[in-house]
């Protein structure tokens, strides 16, 4: 890691080259912008089948009951509606995010939908992770790592918070593996994403960033090395819809 000044370290937004500080304000930013209208894009700008993705995601995880789980960049709390099922009256979800507008529409969200009693909610960094070692059975966080500043440093916390036989579950945007899908796939994120957007949530801008944001990403080999470089064992990861989203699932032993 590199000790000096974040401000003078540089990564990516987008295509845009900032300072590490700069991009944790400009991410903020996005998701300030697009909280109220997150949901309704998700459906739109997937045709639905993020929720599929999702519900993948939590069939396979083997959380149980009792259980206590952190639910990263928990955002309107997809995940957590399924986990909370999961662990029961004896387990916990918590949900942490960055952004006091998603967790306030999330929690609004689950609230309205009965979902109370097993969930937390903390606003938090993903590189600073406000929680002790070794506390959480499982980890999980959804299509939020490429929005995170320094990945290799989130993934130490990931690892540092989840206690040893723990889970990392991390289901993200990836990299298509059939060229005519890569073709059409970028065809919709760089034409079509933008104008719905600019349609629906008034932010053309935010929804240019998330589809630069997935191209920039690592994709599926490259993520699942800097898992095991974090420490965790045994990483293997799921292509789905031909590789536009991988589930990477790891170990901590």
């Amino acid at each position: 890691m590199n000790n000096s000044d974040p401000q003078d370290q540089t990564t990516h937004f987008g295509y845009e080259k900032v300072s590490v500080n700069e991009k944790t304000d400009k991410v903020f930013g996005v998701f300030q912008s697009v909280a109220s209208r997150y949901d309704i894009m998700n459906d739109l700008m997937s045709f639905g089948i993020h929720r599929v993705w999702k519900w993948f995601a939590c069939e396979t995880s083997g959380i149980r009951p009792g259980q206590y789980i952190l639910d990263l960049a928990g955002g309107t709390g997809d995940i957590a509606m399924k986990l909370s099922d999961r662990v029961g009256d004896t387990g916990e979800v918590v949900i942490a995010d960055i952004n006091d507008a998603m967790l306030l529409n999330g929690r609004g969200r689950l609230m309205d939908k009965g979902y109370a009693g097993n969930i937390r909610y903390v606003q938090a960094n993903a590189e600073v992770l406000p929680f002790p070692d070794n506390y959480f059975d499982a980890v999980t966080i959804s299509f939020g790592l490429r929005n995170v500043t320094r990945i290799d440093v989130a993934l130490k916390e990931m690892f540092r918070v989840l206690k040893p036989g723990g889970q990392l579950l991390v289901l993200e945007f990836s990299q298509p593996k059939v060229p005519l899908l890569k073709q059409a796939y970028d065809f919709y994120s760089f034409n079509i994403l933008p104008v719905m957007g600019k349609i629906v949530a008034n932010d053309e801008k935010s929804y240019r960033y998330l589809a630069e944001s997935i191209r920039m990403h690592p994709d599926q080999d490259k993520l699942k090395q800097m898992i095991l470089d974090a420490g965790f064992d045994k990483c293997e990861y799921h292509n789905m819809t031909g590789g536009i989203v991988a589930l990477h699932k790891a170990r901590k032993y």
